[in-house]
């Protein structure tokens, strides 16, 4: 065996473990995962150092962290505000809803990254539904759906399809020094064609196809909806005191003035939407609790109930919650701090620990007052509970912290209880304007490339970034929230699986591939499309778009050399599935956005999802080779 083969083994094996690790061991961080493949590639001589840290100035990771920072100043400005107030405000039916979000979001996702749109809307139309007396599990998948499917309607529409243009620009110089043409059948494509196959993707193009699907989907789900998705009446019950239900754990300390009395003399016994199911006293357990049963010091009292209850609890003097021994209860203290709702991303390090081994006090200066879990109601001690991806937990903080952790990979949504806070409304035409000028510039920046004294104004990195400094500087948005506003495990993870592609296609390992799969499905390039889209969608649903899309890019275009077929259509389907994820809550962080509001299942998603992507494979897989086919004229 000679060292090119040794390379590719090693790049095929790092990159299966890579996956294996992330499904095996959910909590695993995917950043560290691809980052940790990064350097056993590298240290294995696949490829150089060099090579290796590539990723990091990639093109689409300089331009996702601008438009990171451009949605967080349109947030911060009250923009995102408006248009969702707007939305919905004059709408009164569940039907009337789903058209109004369906023709909104899938049009304003083409031009918004779909994360900021659905952190932005989530919110409103809960309030909506609980204004109209509409379970939240009616409409809010339906928000993360329409922003995907609008996501492929432009190239700035999702991350993804940056990180795929990226890996373009690179390909294209790699194929075009190639010294042999592509092999037969197809000794007419020229080795110039097949370069020109994988350049760069213009503004428009992905929506060539990624638009009919938008259109089909978007139409499906608001007429098939109704009977597919789930009505958790149940949620309206948490609705209706206006925020969701959750367990929470309260210590009784000596100063609190409950104690020697009873239940019903303490008044916990019908406090609206509060329910004491339990109380431990230093470990037998009281179940179920009677109204003459009296309050002693240290005993552990755990309730169920509502945001609205719990804040009238929290202040009882004596009273802190069991989790967080640090809880501050002195009242003075206590006036600078409020509560404050977030839920945990499938990336956040706490996932896996207790609460109680959490220490959330140092990492975040909060502490843990109650946690609700995607409409389940938790039967375990509060501080014994281990942390799962779409947790929402109920936070004793200090005022900054939610502009602070608003855009923190560790959280999908953070809300204050009390009060959102202020938003710049002064600069919001302002900062309309500025995304109006960060959209035309990236549609013109194909035309820019190559303009003689223009053509630096042709990089969409450039473009985002500028807007973004432009965002700081008419103070739309403040230095502090741009920084934080910055995914950092968003950009390692996307710079990581950049490296491994390029691993893959450096030893030779993805061509190696390629022939073993033309050889197993035949060298039909309608199968061999359906095959490389099926692929990609199925380990979408698995592993975080951006490394798929970043793996399996090299791995298309390899099938296209191999087979001597035009590279387009296979480029394409790999942009489009690996941004349409419908089926498991985890294939796309909008859906874990909306699972823990929405109070949804897995088997939500999957019966729900998999016709609607079903049906979207179908559509792509067949309008693609009539967009790009495999043998163009000429």
């Amino acid at each position: 065996m000679n060292w090119s083969d040794l390379h590719a083994w090693i790049a095929i094996g790092v990159t299966l473990l890579v996956f294996l690790g992330l499904q095996l061991r959910r909590s695993a961080p995917p950043d560290f995962l691809f980052l940790a493949g990064l350097v056993a590639v590298t240290l294995c001589g696949v490829i150089s150092p060099e090579e290796a840290m590539s990723g990091f100035a990639s093109p689409a990771v300089l331009t996702v962290a601008g438009l990171l920072a451009v949605s967080a100043g349109l947030r911060a400005t009250g923009l995102l505000d408006w248009v969702g107030e707007r939305l919905l405000g004059h709408v009164h039916s569940e039907h009337g809803a789903r058209w109004r979000l369906g023709l909104v979001l899938t049009a304003s996702s083409a031009f918004l990254l779909n994360t900021a749109l659905v952190a932005m809307m989530a919110p409103v139309v809960v309030d909506w539904c609980r204004k109209r007396n509409v379970a939240p599990s009616r409409l809010l998948m339906l928000v993360s759906y329409f922003a995907i499917l609008g996501g492929v309607c432009t190239l700035i529409g999702t991350s993804t399809s940056l990180v795929v243009n990226s890996q373009l620009r690179q390909l294209q110089q790699e194929y075009a020094a190639v010294e042999h043409a592509p092999p037969p059948p197809t000794a007419a494509l020229s080795k110039a064609a097949f370069a020109d196959g994988v350049r760069p993707m213009r503004m428009l193009e992905i929506g060539r196809v990624g638009a009919p699907c938008a259109l089909i989907g978007m139409v499906f789900l608001i007429f098939a909806g109704p009977f597919l998705l789930p009505n958790r009446t149940d949620m309206l019950e948490r609705l209706g005191d206006e925020r969701r239900e959750y367990l929470v754990e309260m210590l009784v300390r000596g100063e609190c003035p409950l104690i020697g009395k009873s239940v019903e003399q303490a008044g916990l016994r019908h406090l609206p939407g509060l329910f004491l199911i339990e109380i431990d006293r230093r470990g037998d357990i009281i179940t179920p609790v009677a109204p003459e049963d009296a309050i002693q010091n240290g005993d552990r009292l755990v309730f169920t109930g509502v945001v609205s209850t719990i804040v009238d609890l929290e202040k009882i003097p004596g009273l802190a919650p069991a989790a967080d021994s640090t809880y501050e209860f002195h009242p003075h203290i206590r006036q600078r701090r409020h509560l404050t709702e977030v839920v945990l991303s499938r990336t956040s390090p706490l996932i896996g620990t207790t609460i109680r081994e959490a220490n959330f006090r140092a990492i975040y200066g909060a502490a843990v007052v109650a946690v609700h879990r995607n409409g389940v109601r938790l039967t375990n001690k509060i501080g014994s509970i281990r942390l799962e991806p779409g947790d929402t937990l109920l936070l004793q903080t200090r005022t900054e912290f939610v502009s602070r952790y608003r855009n923190s990979r560790d959280f999908y949504l953070v809300g204050d209880v009390e009060g959102s806070s202020p938003r710049r409304h002064d600069r919001m035409w302002l900062s309309a304007g500025l995304l109006l000028l960060l959209a035309v510039w990236l549609v013109c920046t194909n035309f820019l490339r190559g303009a003689g004294l223009f053509s630096s104004l042709g990089s969409p990195p450039l473009a985002a970034i500028t807007v973004a400094a432009l965002m700081v500087a008419t103070k739309c948005l403040r230095m502090s929230d741009a920084r934080a506003a910055i995914d950092i495990q968003l950009i390692v993870t996307i710079a990581a699986a950049l490296g491994l592609g390029r691993a893959l296609t450096t030893s030779g390992a993805a061509g190696n591939i390629a022939t073993v799969l033309i050889s197993v499905v035949g060298e039909h390039p309608f199968l061999l499309l359906t095959v490389v889209y099926l692929l990609t969608s199925l380990f979408t649903e698995m592993i975080t778009n951006n490394a798929v899309a970043a793996m399996f890019l090299p791995l298309a275009v390899a099938v296209a050399w191999e087979g001597g077929y035009h590279p387009r259509p296979f480029v394409m389907a790999i942009a489009l599935a690996a941004s349409l994820s419908f089926v498991t809550p985890i294939g796309y962080q909008t859906n874990l956005m909306v699972m823990g509001p929405g109070g949804y299942k897995p088997s939500d998603y999957f019966r729900v999802g998999a016709p609607l992507a079903i049906l979207i494979a179908t559509a792509a897989i067949l309008l693609i080779p009539r967009i790009w086919p495999f043998f163009p004229a000429g």
